[in-house]
């Protein structure tokens, strides 16, 4: 009995990169479907399953593939089930893989062809196509190279985008697949899929590597599925609780900044306040002693009209003229 759908993370890379002749021969029929070139040989780099989950994403496969002409392409597969940040995933997979070829030594004609094939059942390009090629291009749509040199594609697969209802008759190689993809785990249950196990050869090839998982095969798929998806919950979980506590950090060193810049102003308004008050001791003290200075004076002329010195003898010591002299005597 089988348990899961092939839109289990674990299920794909299990069915799919097994080092095995049946896990091998399913994906090189799913890959010359996909890809529309018939595929003589694929090498599965990465076949092992993580167990460490709480360092894992989501299993993806990274493929060395030789075509008919001799031809080979580093080719990652990845399957996809949410929205989360898809087109900036898509550019980082292709660079990452492209990037990821050795050059020591070499030119860059010598540079393999890359492609980053993923599966999804969301929506997401806003087009009627399920499967989708891009390459670079310019803003008016003009390929940056020629088309024989293009060592970059991006293949995306929109599973949702399949009709269900569609007849089996009218579906092509893709849609079969797509459709085999999703509801494979109910096996002769399915009308469709018994009729495509019956004749279709590719799904033939996938079928005989679903016959070789076991029934506890398919529960340790199921539970490593759910394991991983727990564990990307905790992730997402804790991300969100240290964003959380990243931002009352920020609110605190704010608060903290305002706080200071309060104290900082306070300082300098008593700094203000201490100078004015200084400033205005320092003008009194000097009133004071101008007043004093002014009544010695004041008395100094009195005792010189007193003692017989004439206004005008008296006005050489002073800086008074004769009239202030007399004004000053009189009153």
């Amino acid at each position: 009995m089988r348990y899961a759908n092939l839109l289990n993370d674990f299920a794909f890379k299990y069915v799919f990169g097994e080092d095995c002749k049946e896990a091998n021969d399913a994906l090189k029929s799913l890959l010359t479907v996909f890809l529309e070139r018939k595929v003589n040989h694929v090498v599965v780099k990465n076949s092992e399953l993580v167990k460490d989950y709480s360092k894992m994403k989501s299993p993806r496969l990274d493929l060395l593939v030789e075509f008919d002409d001799q031809t080979t392409v580093d080719l990652e597969m990845q399957l996809r089930q949410t929205k989360d940040n898809l087109p900036i995933r898509f550019s980082y997979y292709l660079a990452r893989l492209h990037g990821s070829q050795e050059l020591e030594g070499k030119y860059y004609g010598e540079l393999k062809e890359t492609i980053v094939l993923v599966f999804f059942n969301v929506n997401l390009i806003d087009n009627h196509r399920m499967w989708d090629a891009f390459t670079l291009r310019n803003v008016e749509g003009l390929s940056f190279v020629e088309e024989s040199q293009d060592r970059m594609k991006l293949r995306t697969v929109e599973m949702a985008k399949l009709d269900l209802n569609k007849p089996l008759k009218d579906m092509n190689e893709q849609e079969k697949m797509i459709y085999y993809f999703l509801n494979c785990y109910k096996g002769m249950d399915d009308s469709k899929i018994k009729v495509m196990i019956e004749s279709d050869g590719v799904i033939q090839m996938l079928e005989k590597r679903l016959e070789t998982i076991s029934d506890d095969g398919w529960k340790k798929i199921i539970e490593d599925f759910q394991k991983l998806h727990e564990n990307e919950e905790r992730m997402e979980r804790q991300l969100e609780l240290e964003e959380l506590q990243k931002v009352k950090e920020e609110v605190q060193k704010t608060k903290e900044e305002v706080q200071k810049t309060k104290e900082e102003v306070q300082k300098t308004k008593e700094e203000v306040q201490k100078e004015k008050q200084e400033a205005k001791k320092v003008m009194l003290e000097a009133t004071k002693k101008s007043v004093e200075a002014d009544k010695k004076v004041e008395q100094m002329i009195y005792k010189m009209y007193e003692d017989g010195f004439s206004f005008e003898q008296i006005s050489n010591y002073c800086s008074l003229s004769v009239d202030e002299l007399k004004s000053l005597i009189k009153s």
